[in-house]
């Protein structure tokens, strides 16, 4: 018979609010490059470099491919390291200078390099950027599943984590419109000015090591506390290929993974072409951008306070179909509107656009919030669903399936928002003011209502998880039971 892992975890124990805090500030690494990946990069390369929109999507969605390689490596390599260490905290450690210097490079190619060459330096360093990333974030993400094994106690912990990451890159991107690119006679939008993604980069990079060392630090006091390896330490490329198979046989988890995928795609594009959207469609100014962050500041504790109340009442399921619901309903129908021409509808003279947007903003910031938080509680409890069916703790490899659904979406999302680019023939360089009204148009039919049915899809997928706290609290007896 396979030997049960060791563990010295205990169900009932409540994390402090110190190292829950000390969680949440990794979720500022993410937050940081998820502003400049998925809201800058497709902008940078194709309306400043001049690269095309197609070129941008295809570096990304090569990236993607070594993100199906080097997610599950990093989280098999993570659920068997020994020593006095953990598990967890060696690469989440050894990932910070490199997430710094890649993200960097990722933002300032050298002048004078030709399309291909161009294209070569996206490509490798969007690589590199990704898979540095992937090595504090899965082990991040399966550190979380580890130090909180209550049902509730994980939508807890994870909402620490999207607080802070959110507020966090709220602030980040308050500053990314009004210190780094604002408005000015030169460039408008201040996006445009490419002497802004230098500092804008090095403070990224301040910030990433920043987060990780307090992460760190702050919870290495839970080392001692956490489940240890199996016996047996080696790992070979089968072994990775076993444990995925295996993880992928549980229908649960099957109906999540392909679920968010499908979801986020649609939350993706929204991202990727919110700069045009938001310039172009809805004729907002730079600074005006500024403005959705403290929406952000404002949705996202309204979120932290209503995950735990919405995880007892409606459980999980019910929560992540109602909140992914919200999320890609609310901003079609302001976009809808406006594609229609309904006559009672504000032009974009009016103030009202920006403050209805800024209303549909602060509802998505606390709906996709909830989403998110929820999203990963269930990947939590779909490692002590597998541990029951396999007798294997594989926190590593079930979080780099997680970490890889959200890069497919935003890969796929960034290849699509750039072919919808080059499809519309949206123009360089442009000015604000100088876009046809046609390209406008089929910018917002395109990247709002066009899209959605990958959502839908997607959402419809989630009616079919079962994994409920009756049904994991069982799980939960049983697993304790085998481990006295």
């Amino acid at each position: 018979m396979t030997r049960e892992p060791a563990t010295r975890s205990n169900p009932s124990r409540r994390l402090s609010v110190p190292v829950m805090t000390a969680y949440g500030l990794g979720e500022l690494c993410q937050a940081t490059v998820t502003i400049g990946l998925f809201s800058l990069l497709l902008f940078y390369y194709q309306q400043v470099v001049g690269l095309s929109g197609t070129l941008t999507g295809l570096a990304l969605g090569i990236a993607l491919f070594f993100d199906a390689v080097t997610d599950p490596l990093v989280g098999g390599l993570s659920d068997r390291i020994k020593g006095k260490y953990g598990r967890r905290h060696p690469v989440m450690a050894a990932s910070a200078i490199p997430i710094a210097i890649t993200f960097f490079a990722l933002f300032n190619p050298p002048d004078g390099m030709s399309e291909i060459t161009t294209f070569t330096w996206l490509t490798v360093f969007a690589i590199l950027v990704r898979t540095a990333v992937t090595c504090f974030v899965i082990p991040h993400l399966a550190l979380g599943a580890e130090m909180a094994p209550g049902y509730l106690q994980r939508s807890t912990l994870y909402s620490y984590g999207s607080l802070i990451g959110g507020l966090g890159g709220a602030l980040i991107g308050f500053a990314v419109y009004w210190v780094f690119f604002p408005t000015t006679d030169e460039f408008n939008p201040g996006l445009l000015n490419a002497d802004g993604y230098q500092p804008f980069t090095l403070a990224a990079g301040f910030i990433i090591v920043t987060a990780i060392g307090l992460c760190v630090f702050g919870t290495a006091g839970e080392i001692p506390r956490l489940k240890t390896p199996e016996a047996k330490v080696r790992f070979s490329f089968i072994d990775m290929l076993r444990d995925i198979r295996e993880v992928f046989k549980d229908r649960d988890f099957f109906v999540i993974f392909a679920g968010f995928i499908l979801w986020w795609l649609f939350g993706y594009i929204e991202s990727v072409g919110s700069p045009f959207i938001n310039l172009h469609f809805w004729g907002l100014q730079t600074e005006e951008l500024a403005y959705f962050g403290v929406t952000t500041l404002l949705g996202i504790p309204i979120a932290f306070a209503l995950v735990p109340w919405i995880t007892r009442t409606f459980d999980k399921r019910n929560a992540i179909i109602g909140s992914s619901l919200a999320y890609l309903l609310l901003p079609n129908i302001p976009i809808c509107l406006r594609l229609l021409e309904v006559p009672w509808y504000p032009d974009n003279s009016s103030p009202w656009v920006l403050y209805i947007n800024l209303a549909v903003s602060l509802i998505n910031a606390a709906s996709g919030t909830i989403a998110a938080v929820t999203y990963s509680s269930i990947y939590a409890d779909l490692t002590d669903a597998h541990e029951y069916r396999t007798r294997h703790r594989r926190e590593g490899t079930i979080f780099a399936a997680r970490s890889f659904s959200g890069k497919a979406a935003g890969a796929f999302g960034l290849m699509i928002g750039g072919v919808i680019l080059d499809l519309i023939a949206f123009p360089k360089n442009a000015p604000y003011g100088s876009v046809p009204d046609e390209v406008v148009w089929n910018l917002g039919f395109f990247v709002g209502p066009a899209t959605t049915v990958f959502s839908a899809a997607g959402i419809g997928l989630f009616v079919f998880y079962r994994l409920d706290k009756s049904k994991h609290t069982t799980i939960m007896q049983t697993l304790e039971a085998r481990r006295r």
